[in-house]
């Protein structure tokens, strides 16, 4: 008993002569001034920005487009191409739809790339054309590239190079490209009489739902955010009218439109509707947009390019200036995409 007492005592002299310590005032704004200097670095990393503080997403660079022309420079052809996906991005789940839905997976080979922290892009699980990320199989297409080293890829295996980068480029192609060797050639998400139409849906659900939502979670002022957050909210609204009166965004004939807007409705309850504070709505409480949600994943094929633990696991794991922690939610539970939609009886 004497040692421990002896002990506490020292230790109390000991705090005595170290004096006060920091008010907790302080403290907390100088940890607030660290964080936030570090936030906005590593936002910069991932999130470029403009003046407002508005993300500003930058373009696809590799363009280059597969031709039915036998003596074109990318003819098309079964087992020459391949796609290179990460199963957690909306822009590469867009191309493995229209594959599953034109019957393709026997025409175009699929490898899933992971995204690493360590690393800082993505990674392969094995080594594919000699390189260990994504980032190494750029650079093999086009040495001293520069840019983002992003997914989807619709590589030449033959060539040994990129044909292109940019999802809404790609599913034009597999919709319309290898028809030849598709199951499914007589599909047609992007027919002659609702191009038109079509544009206008992509134009605008590109910028305040596909990109909207991205626009939210990495806005990095409060400003840049309010403005993101009121044009998704009003483009969810217009969309959840237009189908009170239409099965699929342009009348009865599925659609590149419905495909592109799929993609982000999926991930909304699960990454974004809480990561990306997109929490006014969730897309089950719509009405309209909800059934929709579940008539596209009952489609033939389309849930088995769904994969809601990887999205989990990268949007919560992976990105740390928005989630520093890396818990990963349990929920939410997403089985009512299974229960009825009964949107064939639109039209």
């Amino acid at each position: 008993m004497t040692d421990v007492k002896n002990f506490n005592v020292g230790s109390t002299n000991s705090t005595k002569k170290k004096g006060k310590s920091l008010p907790p005032k302080l403290i907390i704004q100088l940890g607030r001034f660290v964080w936030t200097t570090m936030w906005q670095t590593m936002m910069a990393k991932i999130a470029p920005r403009n003046q407002s503080g508005e993300y500003i997403r930058p373009s696809s660079q590799l363009r280059n487009f597969i031709s039915t022309e036998k003596n074109s420079l990318y003819p098309a052809a079964a087992g020459r191409y391949h796609l290179y996906v990460g199963l957690s991005c909306p822009w590469a789940h867009r191309t493995l739809i229209v594959r599953a839905l034109k019957r393709l997976e026997d025409v175009i080979s699929v490898t899933v790339v992971v995204p690493s922290a360590i690393a800082g892009g993505w990674v392969f699980d094995q080594p594919e054309e000699d390189c260990a990320s994504l980032a190494q199989l750029y650079q093999l297409a086009q040495p001293g590239y520069s840019g983002r080293a992003t997914v989807p890829v619709l590589w030449d295996k033959q060539t040994k190079t990129i044909v292109n980068n940019e999802s809404a480029e790609i599913i034009v192609m597999l919709n319309s490209q290898f028809n030849e060797f598709a199951l499914h050639p007589t599909l047609n998400l992007y027919p002659d009489e609702l191009k038109e139409k079509i544009d206008q849906w992509n134009e605008k659900i590109y910028k305040s739902v596909n990109n909207g939502v991205y626009r939210c979670g990495f806005a990095q002022t409060q400003q840049a955010y309010n403005l993101a957050i009121d044009e998704l909210f009003a483009t969810l609204d217009e969309i959840e009218a237009a189908l009170e009166t239409s099965r699929y965004l342009c009348g009865n004939h599925l659609t590149l439109a419905d495909v592109r807007l799929f993609t982000t409705l999926f991930r909304f309850d699960v990454a974004y509707y809480g990561l990306f504070k997109c929490n006014r709505h969730r897309i089950q409480d719509y009405p309209n947009l909800g059934a929709y949600l579940r008539d596209m994943y009952q489609l033939p094929g389309v849930a088995d390019t769904c994969n809601l633990e990887s999205v989990k696991q990268d949007y919560y794991g992976n990105l740390f200036p928005l989630n520093p922690g890396g818990i990963i939610p349990s929920g939410p539970d997403m089985s009512y995409l299974l229960k009825s939609h009964d949107r064939d009886r639109i039209g």
